[in-house]
């Protein structure tokens, strides 16, 4: 019989941790989650599960899996070991040595925590085994006799005062998982915090091994704030400074430009641990960064305690090893992300159950919400709807949200809870009056704008809907202006290259590097898609762009004249937009034609105007239905405790779904390199898009299943990745 230390948790080139090192570390990761998260657990209980949890791990087809090459002598060993084995449903063999009341919480917190118990999307949850596989039970207590005193005798190591720990007979084992199955098959409509708990613990553990406990003192730390709320902070300039943020009312609601000082006046709503949300990743970069800068005074552990999460989030914190290990985890004290990174919790895919354990109680900032995407609109509210059954405090603020869709946002809240509202006066909002508008006919005009715009030394943010008309002007205006100093930034770079993009977007041509543009030095100009709407703290002295819906055109203008000081108060910018000729994609053509007429040509927009143009624009809330998807619809849960679903089933059906491409360099790279390596590589793109050239490219069934693309690199960096535009909003 090995020694205790020979049974492995982990196979060898992923660190070799003992069954017995691994479930001390879940043990005290779930002692901790369990006392942090606002849900009330019985912490002892709990622990009793995360040393129940992983038991099946001594099972022989686990051992042999993990100490194996799987370089097998002859068909008949490789089929001898070719059966389904899930380590959590052997653990549940031990059941018994457990109190009877005590078996209902502990199957909850082990029987899922990998797999959900029926339609798992490999089809190995206990129920769907018991449905397909006539021999699971027999195969999860293989040689039960040999490997069930490892599990005894780690349960032994944890001095439960009230349990039997004695040898099990393989028919009491088998017992025990009949009655799991039983009980599994019986489980009702919701969804169980104990797996969440349970999975949260597990994932920590398993990823920081013996510095879990160390790593867990940083976590569900309430944000200090005090940065935000220094009285040098308020300023004539920002008029949200000067009004009080102390008021009792749970939710908030502000409505103002561009400036006012929105971020500063929602942290400074917060009471609790803070999820801060944004629309597209380059302004989430940037608010991380604003955010971690603001407040390292106040908190040493700001590395930590503050994340970032998106899909290419691990290259922001490249090099910080506990950063890149924390972001998917909870109890950050603030994190940023976007919208649909909560999706999980209205839809019920894989880990749901953790996010909103995570989410529980806390405070929510959604800066912005577009309204030119009716599932984007719906998504949100529906999310909202969640986070307020999860007793959240809910912060809002905004330039551009139509009143229809407000007032569905402010009932919402005001059902669970009082609003706090703040708008501006009309003679305050005159102070940020900024841009003269100018309608031009169609793209022949740019050249002439452009060639003023250089002679006059001036930074220009020229913005196309799509990608590959981007790529197209960009490569036509650099030829025509071969001297001025041009970059193209949108979607569909290598995420690395994209990345490093926003980086020199923000400092060459936004002034702060080397090269000084604009402000009479030296004319630049960039050319972009909608990627830079948000919260990109940029600023240019012109803007082109073509016609879109009109609360993205504000957006967009943002961008220009951003900088405010009581120098720029009363000198306005122009901003010229091309009004819709061809093809509408990737909007509505009414909404673009509305939005085009709602702007008056050579004349200073007001601020004040705002809300009734956009108003005019969105006379109805058009929303797009997916009840049909959701797991809490009409008052109650459409999901059975303990199962998820799959995820790629949902973003298909809300026709969300995006495929990844490589460049062929990248090919023998990418298929030799580990998950996060190979993020940097890959570029995003519509599958609406590659469905076309499926037949025409490789594709990998390594990582993401990339396509491979023949582009050459240089070609690519300059210009990102060249195919026919998507149907769809990018």
């Amino acid at each position: 019989m090995k020694s205790l230390d020979e049974i492995l948790a982990k196979s060898i080139d992923r660190g070799g941790t003992t069954l017995l090192e691994h479930t001390h570390h879940v043990a005290s990761a779930i002692e901790a989650f369990a006392e942090k998260y606002q849900f009330d657990f019985d912490k002892t209980l709990a622990i009793k599960a995360a040393a129940l949890h992983d038991l099946g791990k001594a099972h022989v087809h686990f051992q042999h899996k993990i100490n194996s090459d799987e370089d097998y002598k002859s068909l008949m060993e490789k089929e001898e070991w070719n059966y389904a084995h899930r380590h959590e449903l052997s653990s549940l063999g031990f059941l018994s040595v457990f109190p009877k009341e005590e078996w209902s919480p502990l199957i909850d917190m082990v029987v899922g925590h990998h797999k959900s118990i029926r339609e798992d999307k490999s089809s190995r949850g206990i129920i769907d085994l018991d449905e397909n596989d006539g021999f699971w039970l027999e195969n999860h207590l293989i040689d039960w006799k040999n490997w069930s005193p490892y599990g005894l005798e780690i349960l032994k190591q944890f001095n439960f005062k009230n349990i039997d720990i004695r040898p099990i007979s393989l028919e009491e084992a088998e017992e025990n998982l009949e009655y799991v199955l039983n009980y599994c098959k019986r489980k009702p409509l919701g969804w169980s915090p104990l797996r969440g708990l349970l999975m949260s613990a597990d994932h920590f553990a398993s990823a920081f091994i013996n510095g879990t406990p160390a790593k867990l003192d940083d976590l569900f730390a309430i944000p200090d704030l005090s940065f935000y709320k220094n009285p040098n902070r308020r300023s004539d300039l920002y008029p949200l400074s000067q009004i009080d943020t102390e008021d009792k009312r749970p939710h908030t609601m502000v409505v103002a430009p561009t400036g006012a000082g929105k971020t500063d006046f929602l942290l400074k709503r917060c009471q609790g641990r803070i999820f801060y949300t944004l629309p597209f990743q380059a302004s989430i970069n940037a608010m991380y960064e604003r955010i971690k800068g603001d407040i390292k005074n106040e908190n040493p552990n700001v590395e930590t305690q503050v994340r970032v999460l998106h899909s290419t989030s691990a290259l922001l914190v490249k090099g910080n090893k506990d950063a890149e290990s924390l972001q998917h985890f909870g109890g950050a004290a603030i994190k940023v992300l976007t919208p649909h990174q909560l999706a999980s919790i209205i839809f019920g895919t894989a880990e749901f159950e953790s996010m909103m354990l995570d989410l529980q109680g806390t405070d929510i900032i959604f800066d912005e919400i577009h309204t030119y995407s009716d599932v984007g609109r719906s998504m949100v509210l529906e999310i909202i709807r969640a986070l307020l059954r999860l007793n959240c405090r809910i912060h809002i603020g905004t330039a551009t949200m139509p009143s229809l869709l407000y007032k569905e946002v402010l009932k919402l809240l005001q059902e669970n809870g009082e609003v706090y509202e703040v708008k501006l006066d009309d003679e305050i909002l005159d102070g940020f009056d900024r841009h003269i508008v100018h309608k031009m006919n169609d793209e022949t005009e740019i050249d002439a704008v452009l060639e003023t715009a250089f002679e006059q030394k001036e930074k220009v943010l020229v913005i196309f809907n799509t990608v590959k008309k981007a790529q197209e002007e960009y490569i036509r205006l650099s030829k025509k202006f071969p001297t001025i100093p041009a970059m193209l930034i949108h979607s569909r770079f290598r995420r690395s290259d994209r990345f490093a993009l926003e980086n020199r977007l923000k400092t060459e041509f936004n002034g702060n590097g080397s090269e000084q543009y604009g402000n009479g030095l030296m004319p630049c100009f960039v050319i972009s898609t909608q990627v830079v709407e948000v919260s990109l703290d940029i600023s240019f002295d012109r803007m082109i762009t073509q016609v879109a819906p009109l609360d993205a055109l504000i957006q967009r203008f943002g961008r220009v004249n951003r900088k405010r000081s009581k120098d720029t108060i009363g000198k306005y910018k122009p901003v010229h937009v091309i009004q819709l000729n061809g093809n509408a994609l990737p909007y509505k053509a009414e909404t673009l034609k509305a939005s085009f007429d709602q702007l008056e040509d050579n004349t200073l927009l007001k601020e004040r105007s705002l809300q009734t143009k956009i108003d005019k624009v969105y006379p109805s809330l058009d929303t797009k239905p997916i009840d049909i998807h959701l797991i809490f619809h009409d008052g109650q849960y459409k999901i059975k405790e303990l199962c998820h679903r799959r995820s790629a089933v949902i973003v298909e059906a809300l026709e969300i779904q995006s495929a990844t491409c490589i460049l062929i360099c990248d090919r023998e790279k990418y298929l030799n390199a580990r998950w996060g390596e190979r993020i940097p590589m890959e570029i995003p793109i519509s599958i609406k898009t590659m469905a076309r050239y499926k037949n025409q490219y490789e594709q990998l069934e390594h990582g993401s299943r990339p396509f491979v693309v023949p582009q050459e690199e240089a070609n690519h960096l300059k210009y990102g990745l060249q195919l026919v535009e998507p149907e769809i909003f990018l």
